[in-house]
């Protein structure tokens, strides 16, 4: 069973109030919502003062002020180097440790920029050792009633072979955490299951996964496609981020579309009409299940502080959904238990260098 807070000791959650597309009327909602359901939660609101006058006397709330907001426009380098009091960066500043002083929350959470995200994070937090890059986390539901994580998601367009070995160790670690799972598999994306097939990259990853896989430090289930996501082949999928994005982005695209196209082939006569009421129960667990809005707060892995990036498009349930998911980590030590199997995995590994000698030798063989 994963180890727990106490239920004595209070989570506390920094939050930028000011991210996302709708700002603080989205998030002040949400995190209303979440203190009324989570009695022992605090927050931490971070924000423009006068865009937060609302929450100003809740009960387990402190307003942090933040004189300044990453748009979803601005360049990372407008966010990391010209807005130094932004809501992004003041909130990730909350989740930092500084000598013996603890850090002032347990987690994070933004719907902002995920560029910006990404780039501000690292650079307060800094990144695990034998990590290069973070990655963004997240589970999608599959046919098995159960769910894939996949990663990345967005954080890093370009990888390096030696940088999705970092998100297959990263993924395990999480699985391993969260959902007690001993020896979680791991699928690599592909365009097809055969060895042979995709990019050089991808093909000196599968080496690389492959030789882990060999030393027993990850259980790599070889090459999945893009459809095994939702069959379940695989307990994790890694990817680099674009693809991972599109991949995200179609799943929720189609779950939407095919929401509509139920609403507007059972109104078109009596008949359907009729059928739409026998089977509406069926529709709406189905509806519910593909929401991607139930699936909100993927994990910034593979830095020394837990960050959560919620869609930018989130409504109330969605950033509902991402608090949740990192009060749930927060109360689970996730941070301490990922990154303590990041350790001790990454300690086994051969330098990157050799790992990839290794892989030049089996291709030249």
């Amino acid at each position: 069973m994963t180890a727990t807070v106490s239920a004595l000791t209070p989570v506390r959650l920094a939050v930028d109030c000011m991210g996302g597309d709708h700002g603080p009327s989205v998030t002040l909602p949400a995190c209303r919502a979440f203190l009324d359901k989570h009695p022992e939660a605090e927050l931490l609101l971070v924000g423009l003062p006068e865009a937060l006058a609302p929450a100003k006397d809740w009960a387990r709330a402190t307003i942090v002020p933040a004189s300044e907001v990453v748009t979803m426009e601005d360049s990372v380098e407008v966010a990391l180097r010209r807005k130094k009091d932004s809501s992004m960066r003041v909130a990730i500043s909350q989740v930092k440790a500084s000598g013996d002083v603890p850090a002032a929350a347990q987690a994070c959470v933004s719907a902002g920029n995920t560029g910006a995200l990404m780039a501000v994070a690292r650079y307060l937090l800094k990144t695990v050792e034998g990590i290069d890059r973070p990655a963004l986390a997240t589970v999608m539901p599959n046919q098995n009633d159960g769910f894939t994580t996949v990663l990345d998601l967005g954080a890093n367009v370009d990888c390096t072979a030696e940088h999705l070995l970092q998100f297959a160790v990263m993924g395990s670690a999480l699985v391993s955490a969260v959902d007690g799972k001993d020896s979680p598999s791991v699928g690599l994306l592909n365009i097809g299951e055969e060895v042979i097939k995709g990019s050089e990259v991808i093909k000196e990853a599968g080496e690389l996964l492959r030789k882990a896989s060999d030393r027993g430090l990850i259980n790599f289930h070889g090459n999945v496609e893009g459809n095994d996501i939702f069959k379940g082949t695989s307990d994790i999928v890694v990817c680099d981020g674009f693809v991972g994005n599109v991949a995200l982005k179609t799943a929720e695209g189609l779950a939407g579309m095919f929401a509509s196209f139920i609403k507007q082939e059972f109104t078109r006569t009596l008949g359907s009409k009729v059928i739409a009421l026998i089977a509406m129960p069926v529709l709406n667990r189905f509806k519910k299940r593909v929401d991607h809005r139930r699936y909100s707060g993927a994990a910034l892995l593979g830095l020394r502080g837990l960050v959560f990036k919620s869609h930018g498009s989130s409504d109330k349930l969605a950033f509902e959904v991402a608090l949740n998911r990192a009060y749930d980590a927060a109360r689970h030590r996730l941070l301490e238990r990922v990154h303590d199997q990041i350790a001790a995995t990454l300690d086994s590994l051969p330098p990157a260098g050799a790992l990839s000698d290794g892989a030049e030798a089996g291709r030249g063989a």
